[in-house]
C-alpha cells in the first residue's frame, strides 16, 4: 500500500505534536519551518549570551504532554525536566498591596483572607468549587474532542453540564461574573486577567473563561532549559520516529487541484509533493490568500480575519538586569488602578494602553545569582493592528510609562540596557496576516468557541493545527490541536489501512 506523505507547514507546538503522532503511526512526515528553530511562538531571545524565554512562559495542563508522550510509548520525565511551582503567580497593586496565588489551595485562601478579609476568602472557596466543576464539565466535550456545532456540543455536555452552564449564565461576560463572585476590585482584576490568556477582554469574554483559573490551579511548572526545551524534545522524538525537518524553508503557497491539496511550494521554488498537508499557522494567512489564491477557500465564512476580529498582540522586553530588591517570584503581575481603560484603549481605540498591566517573568526566581544578574521578560498587551499602524512613537511612549510605573511600584528596570524589545510589528512579520495577534481570534461572546476552525478544511487533504484553531491558544491547547489534526488524518485512512495500531490519547482511542 502507498505510504502516505504528510507535509507539516510550521514547527509550532501544534505542528510538532502532529508530526510526532503521525510519524509514530508510520506515516512519512516532513516538517518545513520558515525560522531556524522549532516552537513557533515558543521561542527564546539571546541577551548578553543568555537565553530568555520570550514567548509563552507559563506551562499548565501538564496532562496534555504526559499523554502525548505516553501515546508514543515514552515518559515525559525521561525527556524534559519540569519543576512544579509553589507560587503560581505573585500580584502587585499600585496601592502597595500584594497577593500570591499558590499551588496549595489552602495557602491561596489564606492569601485572599489576608488581602481582602474572611468573607472574600469564603467567596474564593465557592469560586474554586464552581470553576472546578466547570472545568470537569468542559474538558472532554471541548478540549479532548474535535470542534462541533452548538447542538452537538450541548449533547456532549449533557443535562447536568447544561444546568451548570445555565447557572453560570451563558450570556454573562467574565467581568459581570467576577463582580458577582467578589466584592474586592483587586480580586476582580486578578481573575479577570485570565481573559488575556486567550487574547481577550474580560468585558467581552464569556463567563465560562473562569475555567482557566482551574487549569492554573491544577499546577504551573517551569521547564529546565526554557520552554523551547519542551518543543525540542517533541521534535527529537518525532525525528527518532522517522520525521524529517527542514528549517529556514518558508512555504510560498499550496498547490491545489480539484479541491484537493497536491503540493507545498517553497519560496525557493521547490515543489514538495504531498498526500496530506497540515498547516500549523494562523488561519488568517489562508483566508487572506498568503498561501495562494487556490487555498483561500479552505476556511469557512464564519471565520473572520479582519483587524476588528483579532486577539491581543504584545509589547515585550527581554533583558538581563541587576538583581532586583523587590521580592519577585517567577511569575508576577503588576496592576494599575484604572483597569478597564487598558481594554478600552486596545479594543475600542486600537491604541497602546496608557495605564497597562505589566507581566514580569523573573526566569531565575525564586533563586538568582547576583553576580550574573537576572533574566527578566516583561509584557504589556497591545492592539493587533501592526499591518495598519506601526505606532512607533506610541511604542516609545508606552515603554516610558510602563517602566515608570514599575519603578513607582519598586521594580527598577532600564529597557535601554541589556534589553531587546519586540513590538506588534515584529510579531506581524514573524506570523504573517495576523497584525501581530498572538492568540488567533478573540474569545468574545458565548458563541466564540464555535468560531474557530477545526482540524479539517473545505480542501481535501488540508488540515489545520495551532493556537488559532480549535481548541484555542496557549501551549497545551495548541498541542492538542496538533493531535486533533493527526487524528483526523488517521481517521480518514482507517477504513483502508490493514490492521492499524491503536493508540490511546486523552482517554480516546485513535487508529
Amino acid at each position: 500500500m502507498h505510504k502516505e506523505r504528510v507535509i507539516v507547514v510550521g514547527a509550532g507546538m501544534g505542528g510538532l505534536a502532529s508530526a510526532l503522532t503521525l510519524a509514530h503511526q508510520g506515516h512519512e512526515v516532513l516538517v518545513v519551518e520558515a525560522h531556524q528553530d522549532p516552537g513557533g511562538k515558543v521561542h527564546a531571545t539571546q541577551v548578553e549570551g543568555r537565553s530568555i524565554d520570550s514567548g509563552p512562559t507559563v506551562l499548565t495542563m501538564r496532562w496534555v504532554f504526559d499523554e502525548l508522550f505516553s501515546s508514543v510509548a515514552e515518559d515525559l520525565e525521561d525527556h524534559v525536566r519540569l519543576t512544579p511551582l509553589s507560587v503560581l503567580a505573585r500580584h502587585f497593586w499600585s496601592d502597595g498591596s500584594r497577593m500570591d496565588l499558590c499551588a496549595d489551595p489552602r495557602q491561596s485562601e489564606a492569601e485572599v483572607e489576608r488581602l481582602a478579609g474572611a468573607q472574600e476568602a469564603q467567596r474564593f472557596r465557592l469560586f474554586c468549587q464552581r470553576t472546578r466543576a466547570l472545568y470537569e464539565t468542559l474538558e472532554t466535550p471541548f478540549m479532548r474532542r474535535p470542534v462541533s456545532q452548538a447542538p452537538q456540543f450541548m449533547a456532549d455536555v449533557g443535562l447536568s453540564g447544561l444546568m451548570l452552564l445555565s447557572r453560570l449564565g451563558p450570556f454573562r461576560t467574565l467581568w459581570q461574573q467576577l463582580v458577582r463572585d467578589f466584592r474586592d476590585p483587586r480580586l476582580q482584576q486578578l481573575f479577570g486577567r485570565y481573559a488575556t490568556y486567550c487574547g481577550s477582554s474580560p468585558w467581552e469574554a464569556p463567563a465560562t473563561l473562569t475555567l482557566i483559573a482551574q487549569a492554573e490551579f491544577g499546577g504551573v511548572w517551569s521547564v529546565d532549559g526554557g520552554m523551547q526545551a519542551l518543543a525540542r524534545s517533541v521534535m527529537t522524538l518525532a525525528q527518532k520516529r522517522g520525521a524529517a525537518f527542514r528549517f529556514e524553508s518558508r512555504c510560498d503557497r499550496l498547490e491545489v487541484s480539484d479541491q484537493s491539496v497536491k503540493a507545498v511550494i517553497l519560496e525557493s521554488g521547490e515543489r514538495l509533493e504531498a498526500d496530506r498537508v497540515i498547516f500549523n499557522g494562523d488561519p488568517a494567512a489562508l483566508k487572506l490568500g498568503l498561501l495562494g489564491a487556490q487555498a483561500r477557500g479552505a476556511i469557512k465564512n464564519r471565520f473572520e480575519s479582519s483587524p476588528g476580529h483579532r486577539s491581543l498582540s504584545a509589547l515585550t522586553w527581554s533583558m538581563v538586569a541587576p538583581r532586583q530588591t523587590l521580592d519577585l517570584d517567577r511569575h508576577n503581575v503588576f496592576f494599575q488602578s484604572h483597569y478597564r481603560s487598558e481594554f478600552e484603549d486596545i479594543f475600542q481605540h486600537h491604541r497602546l494602553p496608557k495605564a497597562p498591566t505589566v507581566y514580569v517573568c523573573a526566569q531565575d526566581r525564586p533563586t538568582v545569582c547576583a553576580e550574573e544578574g537576572e533574566r527578566i521578560f516583561c509584557l504589556v498587551n497591545a492592539p493587533a493592528n501592526a499591518d495598519l499602524n506601526p505606532q512607533v512613537e506610541d511604542i516609545d511612549e508606552c515603554e516610558h510609562h510602563t517602566f515608570q510605573q514599575l519603578s513607582q511600584m519598586g521594580l527598577s528596570l532600564d529597557p535601554t540596557q541589556a534589553s531587546r524589545r519586540s513590538t506588534p510589528s515584529d510579531f506581524h512579520r514573524r506570523f504573517p496576516a495576523t497584525g501581530g495577534a498572538l492568540y488567533g481570534p478573540p474569545t468574545h461572546g458565548w458563541m466564540s468557541i464555535f468560531s474557530r476552525p477545526g482540524a479539517t478544511t473545505a480542501i481535501r487533504g488540508l488540515y489545520l493545527a495551532g493556537g488559532g484553531v480549535h481548541p484555542g491558544p496557549g501551549v497545551p491547547m495548541a498541542t492538542l490541536s496538533g493531535v486533533r489534526a493527526a487524528e483526523a488524518i488517521m481517521a480518514s485512512r482507517a477504513s483502508i489501512r490493514p490492521s492499524p495500531q491503536v493508540v490511546t490519547f486523552g482517554g480516546m482511542q485513535t487508529r
